[in-house]
């Protein structure tokens, strides 16, 4: 009697292969990432304009949560989610300089516990600055706005909206995001350089990209 072929516990003859062991087949190592900011406006359409653009299956892993809170109070929020759901093992708060008073001691305190910080100074839009070519040497949060909303306009062709639910999209076709995080990040080191080693006395500067590089090469 011809002997009978073996069969896996899928009904199919032949030893049955792991889904994401196939061969030319890779699962992306992106976590399940928190981002928590104190805005509706700009960061929060940026950053769901990033989950948008990743592949459909792992946009559930990119959970932007935005709270009507003083920027003090998003260390505390995000600890707390984290604790509410363990799959967030990648907490992150995003905040401007601006006016906070505590800028230096809720990033100190946030990394020491395991939370990154996405901070900005002097305000977001210095980091959106980045992928036109130029982090200007501004202090101010509204001469920062106001200036990008001018290059904004000249390169895009329309007008800055903080509400824009498209503004991601916009950056990634009209600026360059792998130049823009070189150079927040020259920006960064030329800050330490010089002797700024406190957040509150980097500027320009930014840590945003670190979470968007962070993102994009888990993707590759």
């Amino acid at each position: 009697m011809a002997n009978k072929t073996e069969k896996g516990h899928d009904g199919r003859a032949g030893k049955r292969r792991d889904r994401n062991k196939r061969v030319g087949t890779r699962v992306p190592d992106l976590g399940y990432y928190l981002i928590v900011t104190d805005t509706e406006e700009t960061e929060k359409n940026y950053f769901e304009g990033l989950r948008d653009s990743i592949p459909p299956d792992l946009k559930d892993r990119l959970v932007i949560k935005v709270e009507k809170a003083k920027t003090e109070k998003l260390l505390e929020k995000a600890l707390e989610l984290r604790e509410q759901d363990s799959q967030y093992r990648a907490p992150w708060i995003v905040f401007d300089r601006d006016q906070v008073q505590e800028f230096d001691s809720i990033i100190e305190t946030a990394e020491k516990r395991g939370v990154g910080v996405g901070w900005s100074n002097p305000c977001f839009e210095i980091w959106l600055y980045a992928y036109f070519g130029e982090m200007p040497a501004i202090m101010e949060s509204s001469v920062c706005c106001d200036r990008f909303s001018e290059r904004f306009k000249r390169i895009a062709g329309n007008q800055y909206n903080k509400n824009d639910r498209y503004l991601y999209k916009k950056l990634i076709q009209y600026g360059n995001e792998e130049n823009a995080i070189r150079l927040a990040d020259q920006c960064y080191r030329k800050c330490e350089e010089d002797g700024k080693l406190k957040p509150s006395e980097m500027w320009p500067a930014s840590k945003v990209q670190r979470l968007v590089e962070e993102i994009r090469r888990k993707l590759v």
